[in-house]
């Protein structure tokens, strides 16, 4: 994973933990040096994309996010990686949800330059378990950060993204901007002990790196995020930690040294209830549950 930078040690503390695609003991395993070559990006409009609402964690990136259905009085909320949680990086199987926590965020502007402090009041969902996210709740209302600050959250689609899209990657802890399109989608994405399911792949032009890891995936025709950064495969090597693996529905391995991968966020949406509460039990919510 792009781990977090104060997460050095823990993620080598971790890598005892490598698994292999429990299907298949002895893998067809290839390594591709490139990605696949990706489908031509959508000719349509494109949509400025900066710095406004996305924030700066202590070892991480990360955004204020709405969803579509979302309400000007509703306490903000802030994405970011499961492994990037002040708590540590959640076992494989396990999910945090409404946890006390103060953590603060640097929250930028359309330029890149920190406007002001933005803090938690509970890390309201967590898990590196078939995806890899955060999810913080704030102490301000989306309304009262754009009173005070005049930025407006970032909108998380609510269906799934397409191959070929034109993509940014709005690093906060960088004040970088990748830019690349989706090459694809993995089956099963696995780093060490940990699985995510339906995993963005991207072309090679993101060459995200540490850091990085929480930013959102911004969809440059619609301005929406459509995914999370979270990992790439550093050396070549196969399901290890900072190694992650493709593996098919038949069980096949794929490693692509040097490519990205982020996780999708269109499953965020059907789990915020009303007030930008996380609520397992609505309909369509598949989010992993405690």
């Amino acid at each position: 994973m792009k781990k977090p930078l104060a997460g050095a040690l823990l993620a080598l503390l971790l890598a005892g933990a490598t698994a292999v695609p429990a299907a298949a003991s002895t893998p067809r395993e290839t390594v591709a040096q490139a990605p696949a070559p990706a489908s031509a990006p959508r000719a349509q409009a494109v949509t400025a994309v900066d710095f406004a609402g996305t924030v700066a964690l202590s070892n991480c990136s990360g955004s204020v996010v709405r969803t579509p259905s979302s309400l000007p009085s509703d306490p903000a909320l802030v994405l970011s990686n499961g492994h990037c949680l002040e708590t540590g990086m959640p076992a494989p199987g396990q999910v945090i949800k409404d946890r006390r926590s103060s953590r603060s965020f640097t929250l930028l502007n359309s330029a890149g330059t920190g406007v002001g402090t933005l803090r938690a009041s509970k890390i309201a969902y967590g898990t590196m378990t078939d995806t890899d996210i955060s999810i913080y709740q704030l102490t301000k209302t989306y309304a009262q950060i754009q009173s005070t600050y005049g930025i407006s959250a970032l909108t998380l689609d609510d269906a799934h993204p397409v191959q070929g899209s034109a993509i940014k990657v709005v690093s906060g802890y960088w004040k970088r901007i990748y830019s690349c399109a989706v090459d694809g989608f993995v089956y099963r994405l696995k780093e060490g002990g940990w699985t995510w399911k339906d995993s963005v792949r991207y072309t090679s032009t993101c060459n995200t790196i540490g850091g990085t890891s929480g930013s959102p995936v911004i969809d440059t025709t619609t301005g929406k995020v459509v995914a999370v950064n979270n990992t790439g495969n550093e050396s070549g090597e196969s399901c290890t930690v900072n190694n992650p693996c493709e593996v098919d529905e038949n069980g096949t391995v794929t490693v692509r040294q040097g490519i990205n991968y982020a996780q999708q966020t269109y499953t965020i949406v059907p789990c915020v209830g009303a007030g930008n509460v996380i609520d397992l039990n609505r309909p369509g919510c598949v989010l992993p549950k405690p």
